[in-house]
């Protein structure tokens, strides 16, 4: 009942900036959190930051201080901007979206993922 896309990707030199964007549509009562997870090649997936309906954000260690989280005016749209890009930062990133719909039920559904690349 409910798409999420994300989109933003492409490749960056170290140390540059990128910004990720995720649009929810569909059928819901509320979209109560949003964020962003990530899997390079060879890594175990990470979660990287998450904002809820509130406000609230939280981080991963390894972007604490490099990246921030924001949610757009309609709430249903999140953006994931990148600072000070590592290439550890190369990575498939997918935006994730927990809600809830109108029987108070809740669901977490994903993008398909956009691709980080940041060359030396």
């Amino acid at each position: 009942q409910v798409e999420v896309v994300e989109s933003g990707g492409g490749v960056v030199h170290t140390g540059g900036s990128q910004r990720l964007s995720c649009g929810a549509s569909g059928t819901f009562r509320s979209l109560d959190v949003m964020g962003w997870y990530r899997q390079g090649p060879g890594n175990e997936r990470e979660l990287v930051a998450t904002i809820t309906s509130g406000g609230i954000t939280s981080f991963g260690d390894s972007v604490k201080g490099r990246f921030t989280i924001s949610r757009g005016d309609d709430k249903n749209t999140v953006y994931l901007q990148m600072n000070s890009l590592k290439v550890e930062d190369t990575a498939v990133y997918k935006c994730f979206v927990s809600y809830t719909n109108h029987y108070l039920t809740s669901f977490t559904t994903w993008g398909q993922g956009t691709q980080v690349t940041v060359s030396s």
